[in-house]
């Protein structure tokens, strides 16, 4: 299943989350994958492609960081894939 993942920084916090980046990496469970990232000019927020077997999985990934991070966490799909399932009559 592929994610996209908003991350919001809290206010304050973008040090600290740096710094745990730096010393503890990424924090990802086994089987979650990230495919990358994209952050606005300003550094606000960060915008992630991230693939995991189960939501609960990167949901543990989402609590190793959300003392720092407020996050929106969407399943997606590669826009051909949507509209072949939709053509195929599988929803959307």
């Amino acid at each position: 299943m592929l994610f996209m993942v908003i991350e919001r920084f809290k206010p304050g916090r973008q040090d600290a989350m740096g710094e745990r980046f730096r010393t503890k990496g990424r924090l990802m469970p086994e089987g979650v994958t990230y495919h990358g990232s994209w952050l606005p000019l300003d550094g606000s927020r960060c915008f992630q492609i991230m693939e995991s077997p189960t939501r609960a999985l990167l949901d543990q990934w989402v609590a190793a960081w959300s003392d720092l991070v407020d996050f929106e966490v969407e399943e997606v799909l590669p826009s051909a894939e949507y509209w072949k399932r939709k053509k195929d009559g599988e929803g959307g």
